[in-house]
């Protein structure tokens, strides 16, 4: 087992330490390539992708790094005491990477992912290697409390085929959402995706016993035609902004910092989500000529990042108006050692909610209201092990104070990384109580997953129905 973790060490460690958007770039263009794509196309794809991705996190980082400050004077001045630091995810993803059993991981699930192809159980080809560190943080947890690596590669695995599974399911939705053409491969294998399930148990409640609520829902398009500039994602910006510096008692000129910091992020989101898309473009036509020729004309998509939904306004408008709910849950939540800094954006939760809710914003806003719990325990669970492997790697991020716990209040799989704690105690000694727990909570997250691919069955043959009918 040593050698084989040395060896994915060696093949994906010089890829992995480019980052994120030079990695897709190589991955994309190379893909490409093999789709027998002229190489200028090719780049082209390659490098609008690596731009794409370099703008949503930057995008990203403008709107949690300077909403921090406020939101951490705003705990100075109530005496708040929530002493887990919230590092956001960046750090999170260095720390993981760190763990020489992440690219270990990487390498079980790519031949995985390969096999699932050849035996025509997937039609998705999971490209996103980078963001695989939200994956491995499962297994990871598993050997935290167990030192148990074949249980950890078991759940890994799991985990990765119904990530397979799901991102082939959600397709018609997102052709749906963003109005891509069937050619298009773009899909998403995101862990973040797989917090669905869930998400469609409370959307099927509102459909079944409030479904009066829809009657009230829009949509940012058509609150944008009624009442102009005042419902723009300019406008849903600045609101956020605003609230947040008056929230940390900020002065005046910070308060208008933070307004148009806002209004400018939400803005760019939408435009920078329009470029994943262009970037597919170029491997999009390939991959339609290589299946024509070879395939006998088999759908075959590509899973990338999330960000290409962020297109959708439904998405950031329900994000500005979770975050200040959010606090507000942190601050009188039990069993919660978190405020929400650098994870008060919560893109862990709110593409899964667009996907599941397919931009009905109310209902959007009360599922999303009624999961940050999950998100906040699940954090404040975590905070052990994240510190841990943080000091253990010499990732610990500057400023945290000795002693100190840091973990991130709105990171992706909120559920998986409690079955990973209880499947890792459970994997401890074999003990009868852990054992027959997690053996419970698998078979449930097993049985809402099995019940939630029907579901999505049932929505993706209205849609061929409807195409049909077109």
């Amino acid at each position: 087992m040593e050698a084989i973790i040395k060896f994915a060490n060696s093949i994906f460690q010089p890829i992995i330490d480019l980052g994120a958007a030079p990695m897709m770039f190589i991955l994309l263009t190379l893909l490409a390539v093999l789709m027998r794509v002229k190489v200028s196309k090719a780049l082209e794809g390659g490098l609008k992708l690596a731009i794409a991705l370099t703008g949503i996190g930057a995008v990203i980082d403008l709107l949690s790094g300077n909403f921090a400050p406020a939101l951490q004077d705003f705990v100075k001045s109530t005496g708040i005491e929530l002493t887990i630091t919230d590092v956001g995810w960046a750090p999170l993803a260095t720390i993981t990477w760190g763990s020489a059993y992440t690219l270990f991981f990487l390498m079980i699930l790519i031949i995985v992912n390969l096999a699932l192809l050849a035996m025509n159980k997937t039609n998705t080809l999971d490209v996103d290697i980078f963001n695989f560190w939200h994956l491995s943080i499962t297994g990871l947890l598993v050997m935290f409390y167990s030192d148990n690596l074949f249980i950890a590669t078991m759940l890994v695995i799991m985990l990765g085929v119904m990530k397979f599974i799901n991102a082939d399911l959600m397709k018609p939705t997102f052709n749906d959402l963003l109005d891509m053409p069937d050619s298009n491969p773009t899909t998403t294998t995101h862990l973040n995706f797989l917090l669905n399930p869930l998400i469609m148990l409370f959307d099927k409640f509102f459909e079944k016993v409030l479904p009066f609520l829809d009657k009230y829902d829009f949509d940012a398009a058509w609150l944008n035609e009624k009442i102009g500039f005042w419902g723009s994602k300019f406008a849903i910006g600045i609101y956020l902004g605003t609230f947040v510096g008056l929230l940390g008692q900020q002065p005046v000129t910070t308060i208008f910092a933070l307004a148009f910091i806002g209004g400018t992020a939400l803005e760019l989101f939408s435009i920078v989500g329009t470029w994943f898309i262009a970037a597919m473009e170029p491997i999009s036509q390939g991959i339609t000529d290589f299946m024509s020729k070879r395939l006998k004309g088999r759908t075959f998509n590509i899973g990338i990042d999330w960000p290409f939904l962020a297109a959708r306004p439904e998405m950031w408008a329900a994000a500005n108006v979770i975050a200040p709910i959010m606090l507000f849950i942190a601050l009188i939540l039990p069993g919660n050692g978190i405020l929400p800094l650098g994870g008060i954006i919560a893109i862990g939760l709110t593409p899964a909610l667009l996907v599941v809710c397919r931009g009905k914003i109310i209902r959007m806003i009360l599922i999303g209201t009624i999961m940050i719990p999950i998100f906040l325990w699940s954090g404040t669970a975590i905070a052990p092990f994240v510190t841990d492997v943080a000091t253990s790697v010499g990732a610990m991020p500057s400023g945290i104070e000795g002693g100190a716990l840091i973990t991130h209040s709105t990171l992706e799989g909120p559920v998986e990384k409690f079955i990973a704690i209880l499947v890792g105690k459970a994997s401890d000694g074999f003990k009868l109580v852990p054992v027959l727990t997690a053996l419970g909570a698998l078979v449930a997250y097993l049985g809402l997953f099995v019940w939630y691919v029907k579901q999505m069955k049932k929505r993706n043959k209205v849609y061929e129905e409807e195409k049909k009918a077109a």
